[in-house]
């Protein structure tokens, strides 16, 4: 900032502080809304030293900033702004939300999405379709299967299957687990009360149900008993994965 314009600065300050002494021994009030202006970071700062300032608060801090006033408003929801959130919350996750790309949204929506997105545990078909999924079995499983496993005999990475819109799911050539067999998928979601889930998994075939959980970088896992999927991160993915409207 020039010298000319802190000196500016403070000559309103002053200018500021000593009218509201002046009027109050005048009795004319206390100056009580140039005091406030006075005291108000806006004024004080500018905008371009708020906004660089505001910029170091976390997120929670940075939305309740937006109520304060209409000028901390403007500051405080600019894309400007946010766009430096969403870099942080998507640094480390496993996937990025389809729905954080929709068209014409701000920033601050952008952000918002993604963590409710984030916070979903209800799987849709085109988060089974959209990643790759690494398959494993689990310790407890047969010693047959665990043997034909390259990932706990060392032989090689972990198996790959693949989930598609039609309902099937396939597996990478030369699969000596998957056999050539037709496998069919379904989500099966039941609810209670109001719109509470009282049950949630995933079942290929008429094998044992899959429980799904979502891990905290975003990712999921379906896991029974005997075997775990796991989806590989994909958050480079263009237009981003998932549903392509808001499910919660």
């Amino acid at each position: 900032m020039a010298e000319s314009e802190l000196e500016r600065r403070e000559a309103k300050k002053k200018k500021l502080v000593e009218g509201g002494e002046e009027s109050s021994l005048e009795g004319g009030g206390d100056g009580g809304g140039e005091e406030k202006a006075w005291m108000n970071p806006m004024v004080t700062l500018g905008p371009d030293i708020l906004t660089r300032t505001m910029k170091f608060l976390d997120a929670r801090s940075l939305a309740r900033s937006a109520v304060v006033s209409d000028d901390w408003y403007q500051v405080a929801t600019s894309d400007n702004m946010w766009s430096a959130k969403c870099v942080e919350l998507w640094k480390g996750k496993a996937h990025i939300p389809r729905v954080s790309m929709l068209r014409g949204a701000s920033k601050l929506e952008t952000y918002s999405l993604s963590v409710k997105d984030g916070m979903r545990n209800r799987i849709m078909k085109e988060d089974l379709c959209d990643h790759v999924w690494e398959f494993r079995f689990q310790e407890t499983a047969p010693e047959y299967w665990l043997n034909l496993d390259p990932s706990w005999m060392d032989s090689g990475p972990p198996m790959n299957r693949y989930f598609h819109p039609d309902g099937s799911q396939t597996a990478d050539p030369m699969d000596v687990v998957w056999g050539g067999h037709e496998s069919q998928f379904s989500i099966v979601t039941s609810y209670v009360g109001k719109g509470e889930i009282r049950e949630h998994y995933v079942r290929i075939n008429r094998w044992p149900p899959m429980t799904v959980t979502r891990k905290e970088d975003w990712s999921w896992e379906l896991s029974n008993h005997l075997y775990r999927y796991n989806s590989i991160p994909d958050a480079n993915k263009k237009g981003g994965t998932g549903p392509h409207f808001p499910v919660w």
